[in-house]
């Protein structure tokens, strides 16, 4: 079997309000699942801008860099191919925009409560990621 590598990057997006902290997280698939926003890098793209667009594209949101986080790496197999891929994660604050923009790929984008979050994503490194997200979100006060 052919192996590939594959590179993405993806983003925790938070924003702060009266009832706390929020996490933006997608839906996909079917059976639906729930995720954070992430993709493949295009061509010339850094992880980081890339990650931007996609919490932008998949989420609906406009952000703003906070800080790296964990890369998170795992293997799949799709039509005969193995991939090793590899996701950069990034910390970002919400600047404008609404989860309702969101691409086709998504089934539904949706601000939760960030205690609430780690129950709902569906991949036990993500939740990992938004463990030291909120980390990272605690420590800017």
């Amino acid at each position: 079997m052919r192996t590939e590598r594959q590179v993405s990057a993806g983003g925790v997006a938070f924003r702060r309000g009266d009832g706390g902290v929020e996490v933006a997280l997608i839906s996909v698939g079917d059976p639906a699942r729930w995720q954070l926003p992430k993709g493949l890098l295009d061509a010339g793209e850094t992880a980081e801008v890339a990650a931007r667009r996609e919490v932008r594209e998949e989420a609906g949101v406009e952000t703003e860099l906070v800080a790296p986080l964990e890369r998170i790496e795992y293997w799949y197999q799709r039509e005969g191919v193995r991939y090793h891929k590899f996701v950069h994660f990034f910390l970002f604050e919400y600047r404008s925009g609404d989860v309702a923009d969101h691409d086709a790929e998504v089934n539904e984008a949706r601000w939760v409560p960030l205690d609430d979050a780690a129950r709902l994503l569906a991949f036990a490194s993500e939740r990992r990621v938004l463990d030291e997200a909120r980390t990272a979100i605690s420590s800017r006060g």
